[in-house]
């Protein structure tokens, strides 16, 4: 149990955020533990006040849970930390539903698909004994084995990718969520930005349980909120267009300056006598590149902003302006103009890389540029360039490292574990996903959360990620790595025993995320992880 000192706390609710069972509330600017605390002491780790302190508890009819290092302490009809195990009637029950594959294969030595999933299967505990399943079943002529579990990963993170051209931040900006450091800005990528969300590091310090929180957040599609520290408030939701200081991004670009100009040069020069795409990278100029040049153009005298790359690449400045760069209006994207190449009356048109940018502007004699309606030909440039940029949106890849002591529940070798699965012997999936196995010593995998079943990947308190995992191959490669091959069990025998739900990993649903495997209407006394589970904020049990 729990005690809060009522004369050191603030009320400012940041228990009540992370307590993974919702026991923690405010009443009165007072923090108060309620019944469904398991004792896990995370309140204790992140009050700032250091108001809340453990105690010894009484006893009670609270049942330990040993199926992790947190052993939480659970009363009857509540669930613990993990959200898996529920106590009813004293007894610790799995309210999870167990995902099969609809029929595993074809098969063969180099592809094999799992006999069934880790989703719902519960967790090691201790580490030498055999994973919840291990399960066998002869396809195509091939004895196949599947070996899974839900194993906490303290080796964790997320790469999210928000695909947009808004400027998000400096890279190395610490990322935020209710105010609390939990990853920070990574280098860009083709289109998109990066953000890296927890890792070991951020786990073992004083925010390590919102991190965690977060990447679980995110891996059940549910709706976050983030802030870059120098930069903008970010509202990200998997699958959909990024919210970014209130403006929600329609596309993403469709290549740098440079390259938007080479691919789409033959409309520019419709359009204008010279063209700047502007891009936060790369701003392409049209008349000096090499595309305006096989199209026999010669440099006009606009000097676009920016530093000089190459003949027609100039190094842009991202920022809060017209496509992602410091430019905040177009005829700013002008640096200089050299009158002595320029003449009066030649047209100049800005777009940017995502075509969200036209503008369309005629030399004076003194050197300006006047504005001008847009054409059909400056419109259909813009609606071409548009018409090949991307949707918009947020997707997140989870990578991890398995190389743990979970091994165990694998082998009684694991390194032969470790040599199987670099060695292909051995496939890896994450709740029926592919994975991308890195490279070098121990099992790091990267994988697409969106293609994991929703609600598949949970977080505990220690804290760390909670992922599905599956290790499959055939019969003879388990009694080569020394697997246990005494517990192997038929996949008749699962579904008999278990409630099952079937998914087809080659067809994931039109969205492209599986069925949860939350339990619907089961029974009504075990609607508080249920509950629990959809997000709400109810957690006791209505008997």
């Amino acid at each position: 149990m729990v005690i809060v000192e009522a004369e050191r706390c603030t009320g400012c609710q940041l228990c009540s955020r992370e307590c993974p069972t919702g026991a923690a509330h405010i009443e009165g600017r007072v923090a108060v533990i309620g019944e469904a605390c398991v004792d896990c002491n995370l309140c204790v780790r992140v009050c700032e006040q250091e108001a809340i302190r453990a105690a010894i508890a009484p006893d009670d009819e609270r049942v330990a849970c040993d199926r992790c290092p947190v052993q939480c302490k659970i009363l009857e009809g509540f669930a613990g930390a993990c959200r898996r195990y529920v106590n009813v009637g004293g007894r610790l029950e799995l309210d999870r539903v167990l995902l099969l594959s609809e029929r595993p294969g074809p098969h063969s030595e180099t592809m094999l698909e799992p006999v069934i999933t880790g989703v719902g299967a519960g967790t090691t505990s201790p580490c030498f004994t055999p994973a919840p399943y291990i399960v066998e079943e002869s396809i195509d002529g091939i004895d196949v084995v599947t070996v899974v579990s839900e194993v906490p990963l303290s080796y964790g993170s997320l790469k999210l990718k928000v695909d947009t051209n808004i400027f998000v931040g400096e890279e190395g900006a610490r990322v935020k969520r209710d105010g609390r450091p939990i990853g920070h800005v990574e280098t860009e990528q083709y289109g998109s930005k990066m953000l890296a969300v927890g890792g070991v590091n951020t786990f073992h310090g004083r925010y390590g349980s919102t991190a965690a929180r977060t990447i679980s957040d995110v891996c059940s599609g549910k709706k976050v909120t983030l802030k870059v520290e120098g930069g903008p408030r970010l509202e990200l939701k998997l699958g959909d267009a990024p919210r970014i200081d209130g403006v929600v991004p329609e596309k993403m670009r469709v290549g740098c300056g440079s390259a938007t100009l080479g691919m789409f040069a033959p409309y520019l020069r419709d359009v204008a006598d010279e063209a700047i795409v502007l891009d936060p990278d790369i701003t392409g100029l049209l008349s000096e590149h090499l595309a305006g040049r096989a199209l026999g153009l010669e440099w006009s005298g606009i000097v676009p902003v920016g530093t000089k790359s190459t003949i027609g690449r100039y190094f842009g400045q991202a920022g809060t302006g017209l496509g992602g760069t410091n430019v905040t209006e177009a005829r700013a994207a002008v640096a200089s103009i050299d009158m002595r190449v320029a003449r009066r009356g030649m047209t100049l048109f800005v777009t940017d890389t995502a075509g969200e940018t036209a503008a369309l502007f005629r030399l004076t004699a003194a050197g300006e540029l006047e504005e001008l309606e847009l054409t059909d030909a400056a419109r259909r440039a813009v609606a071409v360039i548009k018409g090949n940029a991307q949707q918009s949106r947020v997707s997140a890849l989870l990578m991890a490292g398995v190389g743990g002591s979970a091994r165990s529940g694998v082998t009684k070798f694991p390194i032969k574990l470790n040599e199987a699965v670099h060695s292909g012997d051995v496939r890896l999936t994450v709740g029926g996903a592919p994975v991308f196995l890195l490279p070098g010593g121990g099992i790091t995998f990267v994988v697409d959360v969106e293609k994991v079943p929703s609600g598949a990947i949970g977080w505990v308190p220690t804290p760390g990620v909670l992922a599905p995992i599956e290790y499959t191959m055939t019969k003879e490669t388990y009694a080569r790595i020394e697997g246990h091959l005494e517990s192997l069990r038929s996949r008749r025998s699962v579904t008999e025993e278990r409630e099952c739900q079937t998914i087809d990993s080659r067809e994931p649903l039109r969205d492209g995320r599986n069925p949860s495997p939350v339990k619907i209407g089961r029974n009504e006394s075990l609607q508080a992880t249920l509950v629990l589970m959809s997000g709400q904020d109810e957690h006791r049990v209505t008997s």
